[in-house]
């Protein structure tokens, strides 16, 4: 039963593998472990295993007052409840693989950005059109835009000497990138104008998705924001001209907000009300909640870090681990004025940061799991903390390795993309202890029965 009330988020298997197959093809065969990392969260493997608990707990039995699926809708303990979208079953399961589609995609151009960072290729079109154009098509054009480029600081500095295949490589990383961007725009807009049209969008299910697309839209102009201030000349004759870190920042908090959003959209669509049998699961799920809520935005606060660390390039300083090099707190630490300046430009400040985050991150998911295991949890509930301490412990072994392997494109791009899997462990899981309706909680009975 659980199983047929998750279909509509097991749908989206198919079409975010079938994405991410084209942007690895675009990509880099190098990288076969981003490809894992990517289908982690998409694949139907942690709900499959979320339903198997759910059907052999021997608490579980089958009722109509799980009222987490589409099927079940219609029951009467589902009256007052407020779905965000109409015309019933059919079309929350359409709209519901769309705007999982649409996270999938989201999610795919996090890694791709990632790949074409790590592989020094964003500055390599000097130019922006918000609609884009076609790549070069002749010899000519190709030594057009490589003429461009070779007046940029990245190309004297850097890239001197760069081959036109070389730069032919770099280009397409980077058109790529964008126009896998202004495709996602088409992606959404179109199936969201059907459904406006079918009349299945509600007006508040209206007002998020038109917000969110406008964050898509903007993600374009920010983009080229960020692009730009690394086609500058830097300050100093012998600093490598790069991106500012604080518009990078931006820019990927800004992807993880769209990819979140879409997200948590999604899954309120298709389970518009949580795993439920009974009050002993709702107050238990309540007390996880106050717990998981300030771990959720640590695990963002992280993420947001390693922005900066990219933005720095301070993955290629102190490639030791735990020490930074020979000692544990490198001296220039707080040598930049004003004082605030360390936490966001400073090499040996942005990486410190990074590690104690991460670090509080594991310790505090790794509590979270300890501090619930004899609360009482819907089956769910407790399997999907058990994987976001598992997916925890991943990421800190993908960044280690990351920073002793001195970044290589193939793990740099998997620790970004394991960063998102972690963000969306945690959404799914404060997203399955919201607390049920009224008219659901009325309806539900002390502990749940046994079969």
């Amino acid at each position: 039963m659980f199983r047929s009330r998750l279909s509509s988020f097991l749908l989206v298997k198919g079409n975010s593998k079938a994405l991410y197959n084209h942007l690895t093809k675009t990509a880099s065969s190098s990288s076969s472990v981003v490809r894992e990392e990517t289908s982690r969260f998409f694949s139907t493997g942690i709900v499959r295993r979320i339903v198997h608990d759910f059907r052999s707990s021997p608490k579980y039995v089958p009722s109509l007052r799980n009222v987490s699926t589409v099927q079940s809708l219609n029951a009467k303990s589902n009256e007052g409840l407020k779905l965000l979208v109409n015309g019933g079953p059919h079309a929350q399961k359409m709209v519901g693989i769309w705007l999982f589609g649409s996270a999938a995609w989201v999610f795919s151009m996090v890694v791709l950005g990632g790949v074409t960072r790590l592989t020094r290729s964003g500055l390599s079109m000097t130019d922006w059109k918000f609609s884009g154009g076609l790549p070069p098509l002749s010899d000519e054009e190709w030594l057009h835009e490589f003429d461009k480029y070779k007046q940029s600081p990245e190309y004297k500095r850097v890239n001197r000497g760069m081959s036109i295949d070389e730069f032919k490589f770099i280009y397409w990383m980077e058109y790529a990138h964008r126009m896998w961007g202004r495709a996602l725009g088409i992606m959404f807009a179109l199936p969201f104008s059907y459904f406006l049209r079918k009349g299945y969008i509600t007006v508040q299910l209206g007002l998020k998705l038109s917000t969110l697309f406008a964050l898509g839209a903007g993600q374009g102009l920010i983009g080229w924001w960020m692009v730009k201030s690394g086609l500058e000349e830097p300050p100093s004759e012998y600093a490598q001209p790069r991106v500012s870190p604080y518009r990078l920042a931006a820019h990927l908090t800004s992807a993880f907000a769209i990819y979140s959003g879409l997200l948590w959209t999604g899954l309120s669509v298709v389970m518009p009300e949580p795993p439920a049998e009974s009050i002993s699961w709702v107050k238990g799920a309540a007390k996880v909640k106050r717990l998981a809520l300030p771990v959720s935005l640590l695990v963002g606060i992280t993420a947001v870090s390693g922005a900066f660390v990219a933005g720095n390039d301070a993955g290629h300083a102190y490639n030791t681990f735990p020490k930074m090099g020979d000692t544990w707190i490198p001296e220039d630490v707080l040598e930049m004025k004003p004082l605030i300046r360390n936490f966001f430009e400073n090499t040996s400040t942005v990486q410190l940061d990074h590690r104690i985050l991460a670090t509080a991150t594991l310790v505090s998911i790794g509590s979270l799991w300890w501090l619930t295991r004899k609360v009482d949890l819907h089956p769910a509930v407790r399997y999907l903390i058990g994987s976001t301490v598992g997916m925890a412990g991943l990421q800190v072994t993908l960044g280690i390795s990351t920073l002793l392997s001195y970044v290589p494109v193939s793990l740099g791009s998997a620790h970004q993309a394991g960063a998102l899997t972690l963000m969306s462990l945690m959404i799914l899981l404060i997203h399955t202890l919201r607390k049920p309706s009224p008219s659901l909680l009325k309806s539900l009975p002390k502990v749940a029965k046994t079969i």
